[in-house]
């Protein structure tokens, strides 16, 4: 549980983490983080494999991709075993690395038709959790349908699991309001429990994408408290003494833009934070002149606009909150 500090006290605290924050890192430019958009990291305890999706601009074709470091360089992504024949997107593995979850408008019996989606008058692909599980030879398992509450919908995103299995994710259900809310499903003997809706203050602010800590003491997530410096930033919120979730903090430092950041994923060492960002470096005029070689690789390379994938270091924040480990 995290130490209280008077808000006097964390003021002074966040101010001094903001000069000290490390500058982030763009994830496998030219190779994981293209001129495509790149979105939600997965990356085993030995930090050498890493899943995540990419897409289109348009975001209609998505796709979960694998790449393997060796050394200090990532492998050319190959399409992951159980994707590639339906909108897949956001995988998360299991704290245990066992699992490996994800959505998809996959149909949900054999022949189906596969799942869609409306939502304020527009029509897209739905999404039901699925995952699939390490098989002895390494090998994933075919993908499995998550049954109950949760998926009885078709608007899921971005899984995120607890050590002790817990299942938080976004999704718009019946008591979301106007936009979508971050619900937990708590690991029962006998399977998940009905969805319960996080408590992180007024429900009228849009709250997307949780990362929770394997131990369940803070919580990131995508949305816009009042205070985003663009369409979405990432915030923070650590479990109280009394188990309830405190206010969520902005994340400081570089982590947040003036651009969209979404996709929060913790990685494996202590402070590690993947998430994904359109943050770009846009040229200064008049720029040198391009010519047809110099146009098309700044255009199709990453920090052009499309969403990237990158690795933050927010030890310092965990730490002022009593969490080092």
């Amino acid at each position: 549980m995290r130490t209280h500090l008077r808000s006097s006290a964390i003021a002074i605290a966040l101010g001094f983490i903001a000069m000290t924050a490390t500058a982030g890192e763009i994830v496998g430019p030219g190779i994981i983080s293209t001129g495509l958009q790149e979105t939600s990291v997965a990356v085993t305890a030995d930090g050498k494999t890493l899943y995540f999706m990419r897409s289109d601009v348009a975001e209609k074709d998505d796709t979960i991709l694998v790449s393997r470091r060796n050394g200090t360089a990532w492998s050319t992504p190959e399409v992951a075993s159980f994707s590639g024949q339906w909108h897949d997107s956001e995988p998360t593995l299991s704290p245990d690395g066992k699992r490996l979850y994800f959505v998809s408008n996959r149909p949900t019996t054999p022949g189906g038709e596969p799942l869609t989606a409306d939502f304020a008058g527009h029509r897209f692909p739905g999404t039901n959790l699925w995952y699939v599980e390490r098989q002895a030879n390494g090998a994933w398992s075919e993908p499995v349908h998550v049954d109950g509450a949760m998926n009885d919908g078709s608007q899921i995103y971005n899984p995120s699991i607890a050590a002790n299995g817990n299942l938080y994710f976004s999704s718009h259900r019946p008591d979301s309001g106007a936009f979508y809310q971050i619900y937990v499903a708590r690991r029962t003997p006998t399977g998940y429990a009905a969805p319960e809706r996080i408590d992180l203050g007024d429900a009228k602010k849009n709250r997307m994408d949780p990362a929770i800590d394997p131990e369940e003491r803070f919580l990131v997530y995508a949305g816009d408290e009042g205070d985003s410096l663009g369409r979405a930033d990432l915030y923070i919120s650590f479990r109280e003494s009394d188990g309830r979730w405190g206010k969520p903090v902005h994340l400081p430092g570089d982590v947040n833009s003036d651009s969209l950041e979404n996709a929060p994923s913790l990685g494996r060492t202590f402070g590690e934070l993947y998430l994904s960002s359109n943050r770009s470096d846009a040229p200064r005029y008049p720029k040198v002149r391009d010519d047809f070689a110099s146009l098309q690789r700044r255009l199709t390379s990453p920090s052009n606009g499309s969403r990237d994938l990158w690795r933050f270091d927010i030890s310092q924040t965990l730490k002022s909150h009593g969490i080092d480990h």
